[in-house]
């Protein structure tokens, strides 16, 4: 245990020194209270983003080439803002649904 002390006021040591040599106030990290587990319990009952609580089928079931197309376009904007904002768990669900429309796309093509 003392020797984890000792290590770790070497190291505060150093840093301390380091900070007055380069003119540098340490000082609180403010972070934002953006937790996505946290807003995962929130959204639960979101119907618009809990997908699997949907009654009805898939909402690209009846739509058009074009149509898909443009819901694509959507989706990925909507994925760009959610990486933006570090939501990393709504990036990838809407990274997937695009995939899902994407395969639709390539299926009427044919």
């Amino acid at each position: 245990m003392q020797k984890t002390i000792d290590q770790t006021e070497y190291r505060r040591s150093k840093q301390i020194e380091y900070n007055k040599e380069n003119n540098i106030t340490p000082t609180a990290l403010i972070k934002k209270y953006n937790n996505a587990l946290i807003k995962e319990k929130l959204d639960i009952y979101d119907h618009e983003k809990r997908p699997d609580l949907k009654a009805a089928e898939e909402e690209a079931e009846y739509l058009t080439k074009p149509q898909m197309e443009k819901k694509v376009r959507q989706k990925r904007k909507e994925m760009e803002s959610a990486a933006k904002e570090l939501d990393f768990m709504q990036a990838a669900r809407l990274r997937d649904e695009i995939k899902i429309l994407q395969n639709k796309i390539s299926e009427l093509a044919r």
